[in-house]
């Protein structure tokens, strides 16, 4: 399903680029299968909400649907540069399998008052939208136990640019000089002591 840019001018139509709507259960064909697991480079996520959902339908080691962390940790062993940025603690069941070893390449960073989504893959393509990093949020559960979730999936390279560069100014840091929630994140982006 492709999204109109309705009354968008034709300039920046051309800047922009096509979007293509991502609703409910579609999220987990096109962010985790077709994006996540596909990644060559680099991914950058930033979610609210992070739990170590299964991925069925994803090559794995395991006999079972290896998790997202399984997932995240092959790719980081292969030599994809993975930033997650998230704003609660993950789930119990994700700390975990990040407790068995956090891969190098895999860098977890915390930020209480993020609630954006948005899961950038090789600074190419990017979703942008509703869904945390759950499995009830991608789409990973069945129809009547998944998120009424909302997005869009998009290449270009405009929008990219741009939620990179918001992206990377709360990973760096430079937004909590101002933060007002100090109380709540003593230690601006804490990296999880996982070990």
């Amino acid at each position: 399903m492709a999204l109109s840019l309705g009354t968008i001018s034709p300039a920046s139509k051309a800047r922009f680029g096509a979007a293509e709507l991502v609703i409910d259960g579609q999220h987990f064909h096109r962010v985790v299968r077709e994006g996540i697991a596909r990644a060559k480079v680099s991914i950058d996520i930033a979610t609210a909400d992070f739990k170590a959902m299964l991925v069925p339908g994803v090559a794995s080691s395991r006999r079972s649907a290896p998790s997202i962390i399984d997932v995240l940790r092959g790719l980081a062993n292969r030599g994809v540069e993975i930033r997650l940025l998230h704003a609660g603690t993950p789930s119990a069941p994700a700390l975990a399998h990040l407790k068995k070893k956090l891969p190098r390449g895999l860098t977890i960073r915390r930020c209480p008052r993020l609630h954006a989504k948005a899961v950038v893959i090789d600074c190419r393509a990017m979703y942008l939208g509703s869904a945390n990093l759950t499995g009830a949020g991608l789409g990973a559960k069945a129809d009547g136990k998944r998120n009424f979730e909302m997005g869009i999936w998009t290449e270009s390279s405009a929008l990219i640019d741009g939620v990179l560069e918001q992206f990377n100014a709360l990973w760096e840091g430079h937004r909590c000089q101002s933060c007002r929630r100090k109380d709540v994140c003593p230690v601006p982006l804490e990296e999880p002591n996982l070990l």
